[in-house]
């Protein structure tokens, strides 16, 4: 499915965020914005040049002074005319700018009865950004790497999202499609001209591609899930019983006093939540209430805590099971650690890790491989955890290859993989099987193409743009 159309009535929409500011950015985007652009500032502006001046009411008095910029179509960022208003960044002030707009464009000009702009509106979320992609000045990927890099969390991050925005995943994506579209061409061509009687698949040496093709796939997909940790991070959960040292720990992995650390008892009654980077890949770490069963407890607030703390490890991508060294070998706490480590490995063992803390207090022995020991009072041993959390998470040291991605992406090239898989089987079966290998090959080159926006319904782009601030 190609893209739809871009609308052609024309928007507006303040494009700095809400509250005061030293300056603030009014941006207007569609066709014929010329005699709008006359009526706001009183003359013409050189194209890609900024003009300092007045911004001017419908009597000729100025709303305020500030920069103008004028960028014809195409030559824009949307690809239409488009009129950028620089001013000061009072709420009000800006109000008032996006107002005079809406006036200016109701209003005919000198001589003539129809509006200025008739149809001109407020943007909607990501509007300016769509029109960008609909009228080919970005594609998908790209586009998206702009939201990506506006919410960048870490300075990996951003990085990787500006290389996305720059190109260079939508360069990996059309190259590997190339390939692919070159292997289903010449098996296109063979079933045209069946009367040749060659094997094609040995000729065209079809196996040999395929492996290249899946090769450079899997090399891609190594790269964007690295893209998808620097965005999405890692969901980390810190669980066990109450007073092993859960809030001194997500407080020594903060760098800061974020939960109230007592002796007592379920003092943690509610997920508290800190997101840390390590690497350049956010940890997004909750410290939940203690664990034990729930008529252990007369405290309706904790054992509310507590159902909490268990639905946010069923969520979780990695659960730190913490365990206080100085309570080993007690009968009634060892019991509790059992029913405790049964259940959570219910759940995906992998993404359990088991750490014990109070080591400055009790040396640990007998732990088992990949167990962690540390002291979260005296900060020690933290290094050794946060290197297994990354291990967990699958990421390696980034470098500057890695291109910010999503998981939508990530999804799409697992269904090209699939293809593929499909069109090695085929190709085994030798060229009686021409038609079906040619059509796995179509569907792994349209499987790619939703990542660039080639092949993308309607409704996946509403749902991309819709998060997009107002004004981008």
């Amino acid at each position: 499915m190609t893209p739809a159309q871009p609308p052609t009535d024309p928007i507006l929409a303040i494009a700095t965020a809400a509250g005061r500011g030293a300056i603030g950015v009014l941006r207007v985007s569609g066709q014929g914005l010329a005699p709008l652009v006359q009526a706001l500032c009183g003359r013409a502006l050189a194209p890609r040049h900024a003009h300092y001046g007045a911004i001017r009411n419908a009597d000729g008095s100025a709303i305020d002074h500030g920069l103008a910029l004028w960028f014809p179509a195409p030559h824009s960022y949307t690809g239409e005319d488009v009129l950028e208003l620089q001013a000061h960044g009072g709420a009000v002030l800006l109000q008032l700018l996006l107002a005079r707009c809406l006036e200016a464009a109701a209003q005919p000009l000198t001589g003539q009865t129809a509006p200025l702009l008739p149809r001109l509106r407020l943007a909607e979320p990501g509007e300016f950004t769509r029109r960008a992609f609909l009228n080919d000045k970005l594609d998908l990927a790209q586009a998206e790497a702009v939201a990506d890099l506006i919410d960048a969390s870490t300075e990996a991050a951003a990085r990787s999202a500006s290389r996305a925005l720059a190109g260079e995943f939508s360069r990996a994506i059309t190259a590997l499609a190339e390939r692919i579209v070159g292997l289903r061409t010449l098996v296109e061509a063979t079933l045209d001209f069946p009367e040749e009687e060659i094997d094609f698949l040995q000729r065209a040496d079809a196996r040999g591609r395929l492996e290249a093709i899946a090769a450079a796939l899997a090399a891609l997909q190594a790269r964007a899930q690295q893209g998808v940790l620097l965005r999405e991070g890692l969901q980390v959960v810190l669980a066990g019983q109450p007073n092993v040292g859960k809030s001194s720990l997500l407080n020594a992995l903060a760098g800061a006093e974020l939960a109230i650390v007592t002796a007592i008892p379920g003092t943690t009654r509610d997920k508290v939540s800190q997101t840390v980077q390590v690497q350049g890949v956010p940890l997004h770490i909750s410290d939940t209430a203690g664990l034990r069963e729930s008529g252990a407890t007369p405290d309706e607030v904790e054992r509310i805590g507590i159902a909490r703390s268990w639905d946010a490890i069923s969520q979780a991508d990695a659960v730190i099971f913490l365990h206080d060294l100085t309570r080993r070998g007690q009968a009634d706490y060892e019991a509790e650690e059992a029913r405790i480590a049964q259940r959570l490995a219910l759940g995906d063992p992998a993404r359990l890790l088991h750490v014990h803390n109070k080591a400055d207090l009790r040396p640990p022995t007998g732990l088992a491989e990949g167990e962690i020991a540390l002291s979260a009072r005296q900060h020690l041993g933290l290094e050794p955890l946060r290197a297994a959390l990354l291990q967990r998470a699958g990421w390696q040291a980034a470098t500057e290859g890695v291109f910010i991605a999503r998981s939508r992406h990530l999804q799409a090239l697992r269904q090209t993989a699939a293809h593929l898989g499909q069109a090695s089987a085929l190709v085994a079966q030798g060229d009686r099987a021409l038609e079906l290998l040619a059509e796995e090959l179509r569907l792994a080159h349209d499987a790619l193409g939703q990542i660039t926006g080639r092949y993308s319904a309607d409704d996946l782009l509403g749902e991309i743009f819709g998060r997009f601030c107002i004004g981008k």
